[in-house]
């Protein structure tokens, strides 16, 4: 499955569109151990996370180096240093999940037009990262993350290099760094109220219900997808504002992913044909549900569905 990720789109629907920090002076990114092939190379550099108003960003820096006699086709493969947290390849190229990866991270594979060296030649490549969680007053680390080079159709790197993810305080500083642990169950709650639709000229019927929802923790998630059970004849038309397609009985709360504890409200507009007899048409309900290749808990499943009255005037 391609990869779009979320924030300046998403992962299966767009991708980090926020401005990345440079590594700031005084805090030179050191080049990681590095294994190589008869042909491929590969080494990384420490990735350093600068605080932003939506949590960390930095760019993930690793150069291959073709060894071998001649021309070579390869694709690059990252441990992602938190879940939901890579984005786009530069120079850019085709992304998708692997099928492995540690915990809730991804392992991202990236190749074809780029990924391809001649005999002695070296391509450095930038892995731009965003980690949607708080930033702290004190630096974080993360020190598994890694790198490798896959030829053909091996699953097992010729070529890795391990890298070691510093997240830096909002404060400045990246020295006694604490393990950053990321959320592994969800915490979403939403909330709506009773609905009337209205009769419309053509004697159908159409309502205006708002809907809320929160995202309480740094758990991993594309997107958050909501099911709707109305009534029989009661149907999503659409939301308002909107970004993604939606459905008689579904629809994707806009903008991507959540920063812990934010909440987006959203218009979902129903409707019903002519018809449809004035008085109370029934309960309806809405569930949402993490968009995520890992299926993932959440820690209050109570709160994840939200019920409601439909009244037709």
């Amino acid at each position: 499955m391609p990869i779009t990720m979320p924030v300046g789109r998403r992962i299966a629907a767009g991708l980090l569109g926020s401005a990345l920090a440079v590594l700031a002076a005084g805090a030179p990114a050191a080049a990681a151990p590095s294994q190589s092939s008869d042909t491929l190379s590969v080494t990384a550099q420490r990735l350093v996370l600068e605080p932003t108003d939506r949590g960390y960003v930095g760019t993930l820096s690793a150069t291959v180096t073709n060894n071998g006699p001649t021309a070579t086709q390869f694709n690059l493969t990252f441990l992602e240093p938190a879940g939901a947290s890579a984005g786009d390849l530069v120079p850019s190229d085709t992304c998708w999940w692997s099928a492995s990866g540690v915990g809730v991270r991804l392992r991202i594979m990236c190749g074809g037009s780029t990924t391809w060296l001649e005999p002695g030649a070296s391509q450095t490549y930038g892995l731009k990262i965003q980690v949607l969680t708080t930033p702290r007053d004190y630096a974080m680390v993360v020190d598994d993350g890694s790198v490798g080079v896959l030829v053909g159709n091996s699953e097992q790197p010729v070529a890795s290099a391990p890298f070691t993810t510093l997240f830096r305080s909002t404060k400045g500083g990246i020295n006694k760094p604490k393990p950053y642990v990321q959320a592994t169950q969800t915490d979403i709650s939403l909330r709506a109220s009773a609905v009337t639709l209205d009769r419309q000229p053509d004697g159908s019927l159409k309502g205006r219900m708002p809907v809320t929802v929160r995202y309480g923790n740094d758990a991993p998630s594309f997107l958050l997808n909501v099911r709707a059970s109305l009534p029989a004849g009661v149907w999503v038309d659409h939301i308002e504002p909107q970004d993604l397609p939606s459905f008689p009985e579904a629809f994707t709360v806009p903008e991507g992913r959540f920063m812990p504890g934010e909440e987006r409200s959203v218009d979902v507009i129903l409707t019903a044909p002519a018809g449809t007899p004035a008085g109370e048409l029934g309960t309806g309900s809405y569930t949402v549900e993490p968009s995520y290749p890992i299926s993932l808990t959440d820690v209050d499943p109570t709160d994840d569905t939200t019920s409601f009255t439909v009244t037709a005037n």
